[in-house]
C-alpha cells in the first residue's frame, strides 16, 4: 500500500494555514520594531500577529488530520514555520533590549538541537507524547506573548517569572528528551511539543486522542491559548515531531 501523503494535493487548507503563518513572521517583525520598537500600540499589533500565527498552528494540524490532508510538504514546512515565528520573536525582543540574549540563546539552542536530534530518534522507534513538552510549549507561548506587549510594574515582574519558568521547562524537557533518546528512542518527554507538519498534525500531537488518547496543551495567556492543548500523539516514523 502506498504512502497516503503522496495522493493528497499540496494545495489544501492545512498547508495554506502553514504558509500564512510563515507570511505573518515578517509582518510580526515589522510591527514589533515600529517607532523604535517600544510603542505600546505597535507592540499590541505585533502581539495580535503573533497570536494569530500561533493559533493557526493548532488549526492546520487539526484540518490535516481530520480531513486527510497530510502531505510531505506540510511535514517539512510546518516545523520551519514554528521555529521561524519563535526565533523571530525571541531575537526581536532581545535586539530591542527587552529580553536577555542568554534567554534567547538557551531556548533556540534547545529547540534547534532537539529538532535536529528528532530525525535520528524517529529512525529508532515510536515516541509517545508527554505532558512535559506540552507544558513547555504553553509556557513559551505565554511568556513570549507577554514580552511582546508593553508591560510595567507588577505585570512586568510577573512576566519575568513566567519566562524564567519557561526557560527552566525548556532546559529540563530538553535534557530529559536527550536522555530518553539515548536510552533507545522509544520514549521522549518532548514529543507533544511541536507539529509534525501542518499536514501531519501541525504539532507532534494536535490530537493525541486519535491514536493514544493523550491530551495536549494549548498556548494560553493571550498567545498561550494559541498553542494546541491536544497536540500530542505517538510519533510515526514519517509523521512524528519530537522537538
Amino acid at each position: 500500500m502506498g504512502d497516503p501523503t503522496t495522493s493528497v494535493s499540496v494545495w489544501n487548507a492545512a498547508n495554506g494555514l502553514t504558509m500564512m503563518r510563515i507570511a505573518i513572521v515578517p509582518l510580526f517583525v515589522y510591527l514589533l520594531v515600529q517607532d523604535g520598537g517600544h510603542d505600546p500600540v505597535w507592540r499590541a499589533y505585533a502581539w495580535a500577529a503573533f497570536a494569530v500565527a500561533s493559533i493557526s498552528d493548532r488549526f492546520d494540524g487539526m484540518l490535516a488530520r481530520r480531513h486527510g490532508l497530510v502531505t510531505d510538504f506540510g511535514k517539512l514546512v510546518d516545523p520551519i514555520a514554528d521555529k521561524a515565528l519563535m526565533g523571530a520573536a525571541l531575537i526581536g525582543l532581545s535586539a530591542l533590549g527587552d529580553l536577555p540574549w542568554w534567554v534567547t540563546g538557551v531556548v533556540l539552542f534547545r529547540e534547534i538541537g532537539i529538532t535536529l536530534m528528532r530525525f535520528w530518534v524517529i529512525k529508532r522507534g515510536v515516541i509517545p507524547a508527554s505532558r512535559g513538552g506540552k507544558l513547555k510549549t504553553l509556557l513559551q507561548g505565554t511568556a513570549i506573548g507577554m514580552y511582546v506587549l508593553v508591560m510595567t510594574g507588577p505585570l512586568a515582574s510577573f512576566r519575568a517569572w513566567v519566562m524564567a519558568v519557561a526557560v527552566i521547562a525548556t532546559v529540563v524537557t530538553g535534557v530529559d528528551y536527550v536522555v530518553k533518546a539515548l536510552r533507545g528512542g522509544d520514549s521522549a518527554d518532548d514529543a507533544a511539543d511541536d507539529p509534525a507538519g501542518s499536514s501531519a498534525g501541525s504539532s507532534a500531537g494536535d490530537a493525541a486522542g486519535d491514536s493514544t488518547g493523550a491530551a495536549e496543551s494549548a498556548e494560553g495567556s493571550g498567545v498561550g491559548a494559541a498553542v494546541d492543548p491536544g497536540r500530542a500523539q505517538p510519533v510515526h516514523p514519517e509523521l512524528g515531531r519530537t522537538d
